[in-house]
């Protein structure tokens, strides 16, 4: 392990706004935050949004920026790249960015009923044989639902023509109500959320002229007969 990944371990232990999950037992007790982000993390009553699979934080970090009457988490396993996040949410003094670092397969033992509004999920593994492990798939998808509040909206930013193919198919299986679809982002639309905000592989994927898509959807919740 390289010197400077030790030195953002390190590091990551002193930050304010960064949540790892070697430090909560998650599976065996409740998460200290579940319900109260807003309460007792963020100390105010704005929505939150999540980012998941963040990797460097980009989006959270920028959408920090042009939102401050929202909150927003950043979720990534890595610690060295969640590091650089943490450090210019930091620099910038975004208190209404936080960060956690964990495995996707346990989001669900951090938030509470109803909690985040909706969730942004950014150039993902497309795990092209293993479609349960997609982080759109309905298998995840089934673990938002436990904290996502009704008629959530999930965005999705891909490089990937399986993912998003792959999407559109799930849509109709599973009900879910596509609110917008660009095929090709960087030439039929100028949102600048989508175009001014750049990942480290958004990048990447950019120079090598690939097409990049995005979905809005939201995720209808069954109604609770009583």
């Amino acid at each position: 392990m390289g010197k400077n990944k030790l030195q953002r371990f390190a590091e990551n232990e002193t930050f304010e706004n960064l949540y790892q999950h070697s430090n909560y037992d998650i599976r065996n007790s409740i998460f200290p935050l579940k319900g109260k982000w807003q309460e007792q993390h963020f100390h105010n009553p704005n929505p939150i949004i999540l980012e998941i699979g963040c990797g460097r934080g980009e989006y959270t970090v920028a959408l920090a920026q042009r939102f401050p009457d929202c909150n927003f988490i950043g979720i990534d396993r890595k610690g060295a790249r969640i590091w650089r996040g943490c450090k210019d949410a930091l620099t910038q003094q975004l208190h209404n960015a936080a960060f956690i670092r964990t495995k996707i397969e346990d989001i669900e033992f951090f938030f509470d009923t109803d909690e985040i509004s909706e969730i942004w999920i950014t150039f993902p593994d497309p795990q092209p044989r293993k479609s349960r492990r997609r982080l759109i798939s309905p298998n995840f998808v089934e673990k938002y639902k436990k904290f996502l509040k009704p008629d959530g909206i999930i965005h999705l930013k891909t490089d990937s023509r399986l993912l998003y193919e792959y999407t559109l198919e799930t849509v109709q299986t599973e009900n879910w109500i596509v609110l917008e679809n660009i095929e090709d982002v960087y030439n039929q639309t100028e949102n600048p959320l989508l175009k001014d905000i750049q990942t480290f592989y958004e990048k990447k994927w950019l120079a090598e002229a690939s097409l990049i898509s995005y979905l809005k959807i939201r995720i209808p919740q069954p109604s609770i007969l009583l």
